[in-house]
């Protein structure tokens, strides 16, 4: 039988090899729960996510299942649809991410200064990323209404609109709809991490870089803006990954009309899935979708390496 030495006061003991294996598997025994949730809940659904885009899965067609190779993908890349919503999502997600960067940057460095009441104004701000995403498409597509909603007579009385319009409904301005919701649902997630970055920023800096006689912007691009780098590219990598596959606003507030101006790749799965159910064709759609943004996290990761590794 095999065995296993230890001591105890000074003296060896054997321990038997059954003992030897439960304290090695100890470890991932602990662990197994959480690796057994992911599984279920991550990995297996992912999976059969993929194999549906090699299969032809129609909720209509009782025949339809079996296995028709890159036939979804052939299809796609002749999709003139797809390429326009793959246009939209660049649209989308660049303006929606700039825009939440530079409000959040903004609001960021303003609750950084001590003021009374400051806690309060704080909380104030993460409310609206606290509202559920279907609700604030609801409210957001209220204010854009001509009829009853007050944004488009505050632009008319502007002199922004000539008259009070449906800017939902115009292919030039639909996007806008959207992305305006999107920023302001999304700013406290700049807000609060940018902030809580800025905090660790010690304090001694600052007064030296004053001391020498460095005014505002300087002490900003000098000391703020670096130690906030590693924290911007990560919170910017993630939301760029989140607004891209986020469709909700867009389905609530325009169903991806007028005539396709707002319709993103993610809207477009929404659409090919639930509304021409045809599981197959999405979930290539899907696929492809994926492989764009592991491509677009690569290469962000790869670029911060080869910046920090210049340092």
């Amino acid at each position: 039988m095999m065995t296993a030495t230890g001591s105890i006061n000074g003296h060896s003991v054997r321990k038997p090899w059954l003992r030897r294996l439960a304290d090695a598997s100890e470890p991932y025994l602990y662990s197994a729960p959480s690796l057994i949730l992911i599984i279920v809940v991550m990995l297996v659904p992912l999976v059969i996510g993929i194999s549906y885009a090699f299969r032809d899965i129609q909720l209509l067609n009782p025949f339809s299942g079996g296995f028709i190779g890159l036939e979804h993908f052939r299809e796609l890349s002749k999709d003139a649809a797809f390429y326009g919503a793959l246009k939209n999502t660049l649209w989308w997600t660049g303006a929606s991410v700039a825009l939440q960067f530079a409000f959040g940057l903004v609001l960021a460095l303003l609750l950084d200064k001590p003021f009374w009441g400051r806690g309060l104004v704080q909380a104030l701000v993460f409310i609206p990323w606290a509202v559920p995403s279907f609700l604030a498409g609801l409210n957001w597509a209220w204010l854009f209404n001509p009829v009853i909603g007050p944004l488009p007579h505050w632009l008319s009385g502007l002199g922004l609109m000539s008259q009070p319009g449906n800017i939902l409904s115009d292919p030039q301005y639909a996007m806008w709809g959207p992305i305006v919701a999107n920023v302001w649902w999304g700013i406290p997630f700049f807000a609060i991490t940018l902030l809580a970055a800025l905090q660790a920023i010690p304090r001694d800096l600052y007064e030296a870089a004053s001391i020498d006689g460095a005014n505002w912007f300087q002490r900003f691009f000098s000391i703020t803006l670096p130690f906030l780098a590693p924290t911007i590219a990560i919170t910017v990598l993630l939301r760029t990954v989140w607004i891209s596959n986020f469709a909700d606003l867009i389905v609530v507030m325009t169903g991806g009309g007028p005539a396709d101006r707002t319709q993103i790749v993610a809207s477009y799965i929404f659409t090919q899935a639930f509304k021409a159910l045809d599981f197959g064709y999405a979930s290539a759609i899907a696929l492809v979708l994926l492989v764009l943004l592991l491509a677009y996290s690569m290469l962000i990761i790869l670029l911060r390496q080869t910046l920090l590794n210049k340092d």
